[in-house]
C-alpha cells in the first residue's frame, strides 16, 4: 500500500495550474506528527503539499513516517533550498522531487515567482551534491510547456536524476475546475516523443515510466483509464485537517468523500475497515473521472504487472528496430472493474 501526506495547503507559489496558495491552512489545525502515529505500515510515502518545507515541524513529521515507511519522498517547489539541505543532512535516505514546470521563462511564468526555476536547480544539484542518490524532478504539462518538458527531460537525464511526469487535473486538491489543455495535438506529440525515449533506454524503470505517460495520452484524449483505479484500497491521501481520503482527484460536483478524520480516531483501522470504508470504495469503483496521476495509477501499474508487461517488452523491442510506439492503439486491461468507472472521461474538452 501507498500513502501520500498532505501536509498544508499554505504554498510559497502562485501556480497557474493551481489554486492550493488561494486556500491556505490554518497552522494550528494541520495535522501533527503525533497524529501521524496512527498510520499503518506501507510501502511508499509522499510528503507533499502546498510546501511541505514550510512547516516549521516537517522534520518531527518526516521522523514519524520512516518509522511507517519503506521509502520516504517529499515533493516540494524547492523554493526554501537551506531548509533543504538541513532535513537531508538529518535524514539522509529522504528522497525528494522538485516541482520545475518548464525552463527557466516558462517555469517562472507558470509557477508566479522569479527565480523559481534556479532555487529549484539550485537545489537539485545541492542534493546531488551532498550525495543524494532519491533526487528528481516532475513537470505538470499544462498550455504550451510541453516542449520545454523534453529539455528537462534531457536534462534529468544528463545528471542522472528522476523524471516525472504529469497532466492537467482539476479537482478539489487544486481548488481547479477550469485546467484545460487545449493545444491537444502539440502536447500528444511531445508525450509520444518522450515516450520513445524513455524506451531507448536501457533501464526498465523507464520503460514502464514510458507505458506510465501512455496512460496521460489517454486521460488527455479523454478515454478510460487503461487500469483500473483503486483508491482507497491501493493507497490514502490524508489531508492537512487529518481526513483520510482516498485520492486527491475528487470533484465535490462528481462526489466526495472521506473515510474520516485521524485527529478524532483512535486507530487507522478504525477508519480502513469502518462500514463508511464500503460506501468510499463503491464510490471509487463507479467514479467518473478517467484521473492519471502517480497516486493512484503507480499502485495498479504494480499490482498488474503481468497485464501491462507484454505492452512494455513489446514497444522495448519495437523501439530497438527503430519503431515508433503506436498511440493510436491504446491498450484498456479489463481486470473485473466496475464498466461505469471513467464512463464520462473527466477530462473536458
Amino acid at each position: 500500500m501507498e500513502a501520500s501526506i498532505i501536509t498544508t495547503y499554505r504554498c510559497p507559489m502562485r501556480c497557474k495550474m493551481c489554486d492550493i496558495w488561494n486556500n491556505p491552512t490554518e497552522p494550528s489545525k494541520e495535522i501533527s506528527a503525533r497524529d501521524l502515529e496512527k498510520m499503518p505500515q506501507v510501502n511508499v510515502t509522499n510528503i507533499t503539499g502546498g510546501e511541505p518545507l514550510i512547516r516549521e515541524d516537517i522534520d518531527e513529521l518526516v521522523e514519524v513516517i520512516f518509522k511507517k515507511s519503506k521509502r520516504v519522498c517529499i515533493s516540494t517547489s524547492g523554493f526554501y533550498t537551506e531548509r533543504i539541505f538541513k532535513l537531508s543532512e538529518k535524514f539522509p535516505e529522504l528522497g525528494f522531487r522538485v516541482s520545475i514546470e518548464g525552463l527557466s521563462r516558462k517555469n517562472d511564468e507558470l509557477r508566479g515567482r522569479d527565480g523559481g526555476f534556479d532555487k529549484g536547480l539550485k537545489t537539485l544539484l545541492g542534493l546531488r551534491e551532498m550525495g543524494r542518490k532519491d533526487v528528481g524532478f516532475g513537470i505538470t504539462v499544462s498550455n504550451n510547456n510541453s516542449k520545454d518538458m523534453l529539455w528537462l527531460y534531457e536534462l534529468a537525464r544528463q545528471l542522472n536524476m528522476e523524471f516525472a511526469t504529469a497532466a492537467f487535473h482539476n479537482s478539489f486538491y487544486f481548488c481547479k475546475d477550469d485546467n484545460v489543455i487545449t493545444n491537444k495535438d502539440e502536447v500528444i506529440a511531445d508525450f509520444k516523443e518522450l515516450i520513445d525515449r524513455l524506451l531507448k533506454e536501457n533501464k526498465p524503470k523507464s520503460w514502464f515510466r514510458a507505458f506510465f505517460n501512455l496512460g496521460l495520452i489517454n486521460y488527455i484524449r479523454g478515454n478510460k483509464r487503461m487500469l483500473p483505479c483503486e483508491a482507497g484500497t491501493e493507497n490514502f491521501f490524508i489531508d492537512p485537517y487529518g481526513e483520510v481520503l482516498p485520492c486527491n482527484g475528487m470533484e465535490r460536483k462528481y462526489w466526495f468523500e472521506s473515510f474520516g478524520n485521524i485527529q478524532k480516531a483512535d486507530s487507522f483501522e478504525e477508519l480502513w475497515k469502518s462500514p463508511k470504508s464500503a460506501k468510499v470504495r463503491e464510490l471509487v469503483a463507479k467514479c467518473p473521472k478517467n484521473c492519471w496521476m502517480i497516486g493512484s495509477a503507480s499502485p495498479v501499474m504494480k499490482k498488474y504487472i503481468k497485464q501491462i508487461l507484454p505492452w512494455v517488452v513489446m514497444n522495448k523491442a519495437k523501439n530497438l528496430v527503430g519503431q515508433s510506439v503506436n498511440i493510436d492503439s491504446i491498450p484498456h486491461f479489463d481486470v473485473g472493474q466496475d464498466k461505469r468507472q471513467g464512463e464520462m472521461g473527466g477530462y473536458k474538452n
